[in-house]
């Protein structure tokens, strides 16, 4: 009987916690997410890519990828149900012009989803390439997009065997009328549709959310839990989220001591020989997951208080706002047309204007954590990005906010360095953030 009755304790505990836990509460089924992945596609192959094919005056794009080798772009127009390829899919999307509707065709066995319909009948025409080739014919475009870029590998996943399957099919006259699709493949990754922002706060609120918890008595022991426990706590909670990461998570420590910051060992995976938290330590998080097809990217600091310690010490706190001050400058660069390069020089020159010490490697974000689009420069390339620095900015598209400033602690007699970075949003008018960006330190009050 005891054995039963512990049994049913245990068991209303485990419910009352799966029940009660608020971050899961905001993550839905991964049936329901198939759905909304699917009408995210939908809504925005009838309002994204009409717009971004128009603009780079593209007559007809043409996506080919063999299972497990699929091209970064077609990953992002399948349907939620297929998670690869099957054998050669080919994806072919026409502008018939007139302001008509984009017309979208799969040379493949089946329809792909909803949107591309079946446009080969292997009975009638056993060679694809083939049937491609006659849907060309009769669709006879200006020009046909093929996805070759040298700079942006997400508009390069046309692969060497099919491009050369390809030529060898298409007559001359078409192959002239071949072009890079570069601008478009950029134009669909990188822009978000009304709808995409409608979900992209909630993932944001929730990587936010866990990286709270677990910059928190509820995983952190000072004198007992290391970063590698904390890291591999995110891992397990993304996990138990029903969630993924894009990439692993990293916690690094400032702390007063006469170490000083070393950017790349705070980014390296290595194990550190002293990485056990302690009262005073300030820690920092690297952090991203993947829900409904988009990513997050976040980094934030926490401070572990000191024995008695009821507050973040005021330089800290001070220090904070010295970041918050450079990314103010960064945002505020946000204007359509401009590059990446100039924006950071720009920002970079007010920012030490202003008496900041200031590092810019800002990126886009969406269907990849490190997306295509202005890079708006790299932390070992400060002085611009050559290509990639020099596309211009396009409204409706998404950011993060990835900087750090150097920052002299006199308590500590060191320099620290305050690594923000948070998603945003640019409207064509404003660059503001996706969920409220870190403004108020994380604070670990471990003797409550």
């Amino acid at each position: 009987m005891f054995i039963i009755i512990r049994q049913l304790i245990i068991a209303a505990l485990l419910f009352n916690f799966i029940h009660s836990d608020d971050i899961k509460s905001k993550i839905v089924t991964l049936r329901e997410r198939a759905q909304i992945k699917d009408s995210l596609l939908k809504d925005r192959i009838n309002t994204v890519l009409p717009q971004v094919m128009k603009r780079n005056k593209l007559d007809m794009w043409i996506i080919i990828a063999r299972e497990y080798n699929e091209d970064p772009v077609i990953r992002t127009l399948l349907p939620a149900t297929w998670l690869n390829a099957r054998r050669r899919t080919i994806l072919v999307i026409h502008d018939p012009g007139k302001n008509k509707p984009l017309e979208t065709y799969a040379i493949a066995r089946y329809n792909v989803g909803e949107i591309f319909k079946k446009a080969w009948d292997p009975e009638k025409q056993p060679d694809q390439y083939q049937a491609l080739v006659d849907l060309i014919k009769e669709k006879n475009p200006r020009n046909i997009g093929v996805n070759r870029s040298v700079h942006f590998a997400q508009a390069d996943g046309l692969s060497a065997t099919e491009n050369d399957l390809f030529l060898n099919a298409l007559p001359k006259k078409y192959i002239r009328r071949l072009v890079a699709a570069e601008r478009v493949a950029i134009g669909w990754l990188e822009t978000r549709s009304q709808l995409d922002m409608q979900y992209y706060p909630i993932l944001c609120k929730i990587a936010h959310d866990i990286i709270a918890e677990g910059f928190s008595t509820k995983v952190i022991t000072p004198g007992v839990t290391t970063t590698d426990d904390i890291v591999w706590w995110y891992r397990e909670r993304i996990r138990d989220l029903n969630l993924v990461t894009w990439f692993h998570p990293s916690v690094d420590i400032q702390r007063n001591d006469n170490q000083s910051f070393d950017f790349l060992s705070s980014f390296s995976s290595p194990e550190k020989p002293d990485n056990v938290v302690r009262p005073g330590d300030l820690l920092h998080v690297d952090f991203g997951i993947t829900y409904l097809g988009l990513n997050t990217d976040t980094q934030q600091h926490a401070y572990v208080f000191m024995p008695g310690e009821k507050e973040t010490p005021i330089e800290l706190v001070n220090a904070l706002k010295v970041g918050n001050r450079l990314q103010d400058i960064l945002t505020d660069q946000f204007k359509t047309g401009r590059t990446g390069n100039a924006m950071l020089l720009s920002a970079l020159k007010q920012a030490k204007k202003e008496g900041i010490k200031p590092q810019i490697y800002t990126h886009p974000i969406g269907y990849y954590g490190h997306g295509s689009g202005p890079t708006i420069g790299m932390w070992d390339q400060q002085d611009g990005v050559p290509y990639n620095g020099d596309y211009p900015l396009y409204p409706n598209t998404a950011y993060a906010i990835e900087l750090n400033a150097k920052v002299f602690i006199p308590s500590w007699d060191k320099e620290i360095a305050i690594m923000l970075e948070e998603d945003a949003f640019f409207d064509g008018a404003n660059c503001e953030y996706i969920d409220p960006r870190q403004t108020k330190m994380i604070e670990i009050d471990w003797e409550k």
